[in-house]
């Protein structure tokens, strides 16, 4: 009996899902088990206390692309440093951040401060976002501050925008932490009304750690939002578990 081209074909594709499914099985907690080592490795020596690599797909399943998770308090270059550091481990894939942000398999991503930054900064010298009284509540006064902002960035959609919260240093650290980090999701939130795209958005707190050069850590002019533009090269992600040639 004749089997027709088509069948065969299908089948012999099955037939390949199958053997690449238990080759998967096979090897794949050993490969999982040798690339979290080496990644952990490669972020400790970049000093990335906090930051784990995890090697599982959002279904569940085994991958060579890692999904770092944790250091919000790291600025950008840090941060980009450490993915690289990953990037480079022998048989990583395309490497990705918990919030979004992904550096190609090479490792490599440039960063250069944009116009739209400065263009920020100059409508926040003279205003300052702000807040109701120990809240996160954004003050109604400073919504036209806040369309005046997402105008500036508008130019610079597709960037890294970082939104970062600062308080003084009155009350307890955590207390300060948490305060700063949810006002800055706040101006997050009200970006993405304002349409700013929510995924080149970053919202972190570093509560009073970082005060205005100059003054002193418990004046009150350090509570406030500062915005970091960062421009990227448009990234190449590789395909879920391709076979490295390293």
């Amino acid at each position: 009996m004749n089997v027709r081209p088509s069948i065969a074909i299908l089948a012999g594709a099955l037939l390949t899902v199958i053997l690449a499914l238990v080759g998967t099985r096979l090897s794949g907690p050993g490969m999982v088990e040798r690339l979290e080592t080496k990644s952990a490795a490669a972020i400790a020596e970049a000093q990335g206390s906090g930051i784990t690599a995890g090697f599982h797909s959002p279904n569940g399943f085994l991958t060579r692309h890692p999904l770092l998770s944790g250091g919000e308090g790291f600025d950008e270059e840090t941060r980009v440093q450490i993915a690289k550091a990953v990037a480079a481990v022998p048989g990583v894939g395309g490497v990705r951040w918990s919030d979004g942000t992904m550096v190609a398999e090479s490792g490599t991503l440039p960063l250069t401060p944009m116009h739209c930054q400065d263009d920020v900064q100059a409508l926040l010298r003279a205003r300052t976002i702000r807040f109701e009284e120990s809240s996160s509540n954004i003050d109604a006064a400073s919504r036209e501050l806040l369309d005046e902002v997402a105008t500036a960035l508008r130019p610079c959609v597709g960037s890294i925008i970082a939104v970062t919260g600062h308080t003084d240093s009155s009350g307890s650290e955590p207390g300060n932490i948490a305060l700063s980090k949810e006002r800055a999701e706040a101006v997050r939130q009200a970006l993405v009304r304002r349409g700013i795209p929510h995924d080149g958005l970053r919202a972190r707190g570093i509560g009073s750690r970082e005060p205005v050069d100059g003054l002193d850590p418990a004046d009150p002019a350090n509570r406030r939002i500062e915005f970091s533009v960062i421009a990227t090269v448009p990234l190449e992600p590789t395909p879920v578990d391709t076979p490295s040639a390293r």
